[in-house]
């Protein structure tokens, strides 16, 4: 295989945006190259990730963007893979270079959802799942993840306060992002006089709908020498299955399909989950925080809860998880979620983090996954 870099990444303000879906990846996109300081003509292929364009009236989004950057002759594909759609556009475009077929390709994720209403974006997702049986039936996310929060939470002998901490840690991250949806900070009090939405999870224990778009440039090795000093390499890439229903798993305490994708990354990558100093997971609600870590490697079953009391999954942690805030706080404009995740690691192990950098931090892993897990990719990325 080639050798994968990222050159460039770029992103707009995630949040209730008044731009169309096509202005805003247009945004992104030119964001990111000009962040990798390559024209346009040099980009060969478009891979853009999206679930729901047909709320913002345009779908077959790729073309579009093409030829807004002036490039209507390069092919594109777009992607949908629920809420991990950005993530497994991101392995398409890295499998795609790896294999030679390019030297260099956009990788962008769009979502424009919040001008639909809270009734018709709750409909939209619950597209999602696996709908004869949970959408259609009255399981709405909030409700099936209460029922792996539930269950945690009676396995393992945790409280409402410990998933309340990852909201609160989340938002602290969040508050040193611009580019974040909800810059609030909050309590563990907050968390638990919030509204509840299904128990035991309350409002801030669940991530915003947002609207926004996210971009890196993939590219060769060969391409990215040529042309910069200042990348990163794609060093691990795995992607993974579950049964798309909670009711067809083993166990409601696990994702399969985030263990099966982490190990295919760490064995590209040739490490361990030790060897991460950062990462950016899939924290749709507080409990997939806890239940993402400890299906990564980071702590034993069971173990991540203590993790959070004890404070080692902060900036200053053992391990930093989510320092853009994650869904929770930077929100998640679904499409663009994963592809995000991307752009946070470029500008942590790129030196661009600001005050969030992750001190000393070489190798960072994302993790995102569609539904309630059904399918995942996790990526890993080393400093050069």
């Amino acid at each position: 295989m080639e050798k994968v870099c990222v050159l460039g990444a770029g992103s707009t303000k995630y949040g209730k945006l008044e731009d169309s879906i096509t202005d805003i990846t247009i945004q992104a996109s030119v964001g990111a190259i000009e962040s990798a300081g390559i024209d346009p003509k040099e980009i060969q292929a478009g891979y853009i990730s999206n679930v729901f364009g047909v709320a913002d009236k345009q779908v077959h989004l790729g073309p579009v963007v093409m030829s807004n950057l002036g490039i209507p002759e390069k092919p594109s594909l777009s992607i949908e893979s629920a809420c991990g759609s950005g993530s497994v556009s991101f392995r398409e475009a890295f499998a795609n270079v790896a294999a030679g077929f390019y030297d260099a390709v956009l990788v962008a994720g769009t979502e424009k959802v919040t001008h639909t209403g809270t009734e018709w974006t709750t409909t939209y997702f619950s597209y999602c799942s696996d709908f004869f049986y949970e959408g259609g039936a009255g399981a709405s996310f909030p409700g099936l993840f209460a029922s792996m929060a539930r269950a945690y939470l009676t396995e393992f002998k945790a409280t409402e306060e410990d998933l309340a901490r990852v909201a609160v840690k989340n938002h602290e991250n969040g508050l040193l992002n611009p580019k974040a949806h909800l810059r609030k900070k909050i309590t563990v009090d907050d968390v638990l006089n919030s509204a509840v939405v299904a128990s035991p999870l309350k409002l801030y224990d669940c991530c915003p709908f947002s609207d926004g778009a996210s971009a890196v440039i993939l590219c060769s090795e060969k391409f990215a020498k040529e042309h910069s000093k200042n990348y990163v390499n794609v060093i691990g890439s795995g992607r993974g299955g579950s049964p798309a229903t909670l009711q067809g798993r083993d166990h409601m305490t696990t994702i399969p399909s985030t263990k099966l994708a982490a190990q295919a990354a760490y064995k590209m990558a040739g490490i361990t989950a030790k060897d991460i100093d950062f990462a950016e997971v899939h924290d749709c609600f507080t409990i997939a925080e806890i239940v993402d870590t400890e299906d990564l490697g980071f702590f034993e079953k069971g173990q991540g809860v203590q993790a959070v009391r004890e404070g080692r999954t902060s900036m200053k942690g053992d391990i930093a998880i989510n320092p853009s805030g994650g869904l929770k706080s930077k929100g998640h404009p679904i499409g663009a979620t994963g592809v995000g995740q991307v752009v946070e690691v470029f500008e942590q192990l790129t030196g661009k983090a600001g005050e969030r950098t992750v001190q000393d931090a070489k190798i960072g892993l994302t993790h995102n996954f569609g539904a309630t897990g059904a399918s995942c990719a996790v990526h890993i990325f080393q400093s050069v």
